[in-house]
């Protein structure tokens, strides 16, 4: 393993809050605070430096900057708009504002990330791409890329995600993609890495790992999070046009790796009146629940029992089930900079239905959970302004949540209880 910086796991404690903890550039060992960093085979150091200087040539570069804007404007249809939830706000007494990454081309925010990437695989001079994905959509926007660009792709999904997310998988095979199940472990998100990052070891050469959140090694956290600072950007001015110059007291997004959050986070956490809220699912709480720990090439916070063994995380979101969270999510939770709540399936469901029934907007089971946590507070929070990041629409979850609802689609759950 190679890491620049100090490995110390154990429990710290944490240091004095910092009310505005800008998301800016990881120190020179890749951290944040005292995540992040490098925890990688010798084989992969090269890879990595490679990447770290391809980015900031790319992201210097006023051509390439260009050619990725003009695709995220023409291809993938941004900016895409800020939505006000009136009749949902109107039930809850929470004015609600979605941030309509569900209407990019793919259908999440995935494909802002995937493009960039892909960009920078043709720049390196490489022709094949691995992926890996939980729910699909990061599988989905990896292989539309890879088609567009001309690049091959290799998608690894665990075996419970491929049956749970039958249709996305169809998706990717159909975009001309190799789909290929991981078979160990607990067959979800976590397995599905560790058997790409096997890939890569063993073709680094001619393969880019195209990363789908940010997590991993320096300096993918930070790429990732760049490359999704554009829904922050945009959702800022969005919502000052709207609110006639003011920002919203709150900004609340689903968590799992946790690139979304960081999109949209990073366009207010310079903005000490704005609250960010990360929602976490229930059964794999790494930030409410996990100690330090290293998984897949960075420190974070990890759920983990007391002999240091990766503890499987639950969720009803095949995107979330991750026992981890990206370093930088681990630290601005170490300063206090943004506040990360746990919501059940339960609440989940009762948010998937009544977004549904309010506004007509079926969300994913991902941002869901941003909205039962909204649900949860409303008393807290009423009379306020919640920005929510709509990351991905809930297409490819009908059918999961048909099976669990039944023939009524829910007609029994209601808004109040």
């Amino acid at each position: 393993m190679s890491d620049p910086g100090p490995a110390d796991l154990g429990p710290a404690d944490l240091g004095p809050v910092d009310p505005v903890a800008v998301m800016g550039e990881p120190d020179a060992s890749g951290r944040f605070g005292r995540f992040g960093g490098r925890f990688i085979p010798e084989t992969l150091v090269a890879a990595c430096g490679e990447l770290d200087t391809a980015f900031r040539g790319a992201w210097a570069d006023a051509g390439f900057r260009a050619e990725l804007d003009g695709l995220l404007r023409d291809y993938v249809g941004r900016p895409s708009p800020v939505t006000e939830c009136h009749r949902l706000s109107e039930a809850i007494g929470v004015r609600v504002l979605l941030k309509r990454e569900d209407l990019n081309h793919t259908g999440s925010h995935k494909i802002n990330n995937v493009l960039g990437q892909a960009l920078l695989t043709r720049r390196m001079g490489k022709q094949r791409v691995v992926a890996e994905t939980g729910a699909g959509q990061h599988g989905v926007a990896s292989a539309t890329a890879a088609a567009l660009l001309g690049l091959d792709c290799v998608v690894y999904m665990g075996e419970v995600d491929m049956e749970r997310q039958a249709l996305n998988v169809f998706r990717m095979r159909l975009l001309g993609a190799e789909v290929r199940p991981a078979s160990s472990g607990t067959r979800t998100l976590k397995d599905a890495i560790n058997e790409a990052m096997r890939d890569w070891v063993a073709t680094v050469e001619s393969t880019h790992y195209l990363l789908g959140s940010v997590m991993g090694p320096h300096p993918y956290p930070w790429l990732v999070r760049e490359l999704q600072r554009v829904i922050g950007d945009e959702a800022r001015a969005q919502c000052r046009a709207l609110l006639g110059g003011a920002d919203p007291d709150v900004v609340v997004a689903c968590v799992g790796g946790g690139s979304n959050a960081a999109g949209i986070f990073s366009g207010f956490a310079d903005l000490p009146t704005v609250d960010l809220v990360g929602a976490e699912p229930a059964g794999g709480a790494a930030v409410g629940r996990g100690v330090p720990g290293v998984v897949h090439g960075s420190k974070s916070f990890l759920m983990q029992d007391e002999f240091g063994q990766v503890r499987e995380a639950e969720s009803i979101s095949a995107g979330l089930d991750y026992p981890g969270v990206g370093p930088e999510h681990a630290h601005l939770a170490d300063t206090g900079r943004v506040r990360y709540e746990a919501v059940t399936d339960e609440e989940v469901l009762d948010a998937f239905v009544a977004l549904s029934r309010t506004e007509g907007i079926i969300p994913a089971l991902e941002p869901a959970h941003a909205l039962a946590l909204v649900l949860r507070e409303r008393a807290a929070l009423a009379g306020r302004t919640v920005l929510l990041n709509m990351s991905g629409r809930g297409d490819k979850d009908v059918a999961q949540v048909s099976d669990i609802l039944g023939p009524d689609a829910g007609a029994s759950r209601r808004l109040h209880q």
